[in-house]
């Protein structure tokens, strides 16, 4: 009886796994769908890197970009997708709070019990910002960016104005630009460009470690707003509203030479490098620390880690499960590395792909830069968050457009926010 158990058995098996010889005796691959924005932009050659090098550790995988909206829509479109039941495997996060709000909504996988058995030490303890308010790991951080300041040396050297250094205040940054700002209509070159963004104009204030999006009161936006204000009265950043009625992109302005600085976060170094490779443009350029105020340390910055999350209702957890080790540890790392974009995994090796890529940087100031002494997240987690910045970004519109002031637009951000605070 024994061995006629014995022999069902092994014919059960040999039946279950004679699929899988099957498959891959015939070269059959799984395809693993991602989705994620900007896939194909020649600034952001992470995505191809990341496909070869997963694609040659897992040479029985294929990977399928989904390529959504780019900027601030990204997390929109892909809301909506999820709601909708998307079964695409693995979703990048864009920014943090769309864990908070995909963990509400049942849209993410947990991987608490996968993280157990694996070693995150790489990760310095920066996975614990992507827990959601429930304390639970909903993704991994494979990125790991922060804002510097991107300038062109050739506007400099014909200005005759030194570059700038990894200690300057944001008082001597208004004065370099205005310095810097030549020409007339479609010949004039900025000192600086803002984008549209919140935290292209703003989200200084939370460099000095202690400030938050998430408290709730946005007085300390005031300096900052008012900054902005200087600079176009000046002439010496392209007006919010400019901006947005022609449809400028940050790129088009550095790549195009019409502004000779440029705070932006460090996914703009591999960008520059490949548009230069390229032929986009030739002059030189490098990148400093942002300025700081003048009671905030030096090489001060604020950051985001840009995250990989497994659809709850993916058509391969296994196989995507697989896909968030590999990107979020050491081998992803250097992949990413390696065409100039910072991981959020950290060893010597990682460290020597990202600096040797040809056409970084090499000056003293730029390779000094890398090493911040502080790097606050921009926004982060909690529940009441998204609705919070979402207030702020309507909010930021109206002040940027002229149709509020700068005080009565940060009065109603702290009265709507009280509100929600409340609840």
């Amino acid at each position: 009886m024994k061995k006629i158990v014995s022999l069902v058995l092994a014919i059960a098996m040999l039946l279950a796994i004679l699929p899988n010889i099957a498959a891959m005796a015939e070269g059959e691959k799984t395809t693993l769908k991602v989705v994620s924005w900007d896939v194909y932009s020649g600034s952001a050659a992470w995505h191809a890197a990341i496909k070869d090098g997963f694609e040659a550790a897992y040479p029985n995988v294929e990977i399928e970009y989904v390529d959504l909206v780019s900027g601030n829509e990204y997390a929109t479109v892909a809301g909506v997708q999820l709601a909708g039941g998307d079964t695409s495997d693995v979703y990048f996060i864009k920014e943090i709070p769309q864990i908070q709000q995909w963990s509400d909504q049942g849209f993410l996988a947990n991987l608490d019990e996968l993280v157990a058995e694996v070693d995150l030490s790489g990760l310095m303890g920066m996975e614990n910002n992507l827990r959601a308010s429930d304390g639970l790991l909903y993704a991994l951080p494979f990125r790991s960016d922060f804002w510097v300041m991107f300038y062109n040396k050739d506007i400099f050297n014909a200005a005759g104005v030194p570059y700038p250094t990894n200690d300057w205040t944001w008082a001597e940054y208004v004065e370099i630009a205005e310095q810097l700002t030549q020409g007339e209509g479609i010949d004039k070159v900025y000192g600086t460009y803002h984008h549209t963004w919140l935290s292209a104009a703003v989200n200084w204030a939370v460099c000095d470690g202690v400030y938050t999006f998430g408290d709730g009161n946005y007085d300390p936006l005031k300096y900052f707003y008012e900054m902005i204000q200087e600079l176009e009265d000046a002439g010496a950043c392209m007006e919010y509203s400019e901006i947005r009625a022609l449809g400028i992109g940050y790129r088009d302005m550095i790549y195009g030479g019409d502004t000779a600085m440029l705070p932006m976060g460090t996914w703009l170094v591999g960008g520059m490098i490949n548009e230069k490779a390229a032929g986009t443009f030739d002059f030189d350029w490098s990148f400093a620390s942002v300025p700081h105020k003048d009671d905030i340390a030096a090489k001060s910055t604020f950051g985001n880690l840009t995250g990989v999350s497994i659809n709850k209702n993916a058509t391969n957890p296994d196989v995507a499960w697989e896909f968030v080790k590999w990107l979020s540890g050491e081998e992803g790392a250097k992949a990413i590395a390696a065409v100039g974009t910072r991981p959020a995994y950290v060893s010597d090796a990682v460290v020597a792909a990202y600096s040797s890529v040809v056409g970084f940087p090499t000056d003293a100031t730029a390779l000094d830069a890398l090493l911040p002494n502080m790097v606050s997240i921009e926004v982060p987690p909690g529940a009441k968050v998204p609705e919070l910045m979402t207030i702020v970004n309507q909010e930021h519109s109206l002040i940027m457009t002229d149709e509020v002031t700068i005080d009565e637009g940060i009065a109603s951000m702290n009265e709507r926010a009280a509100e929600v605070m409340a609840d």
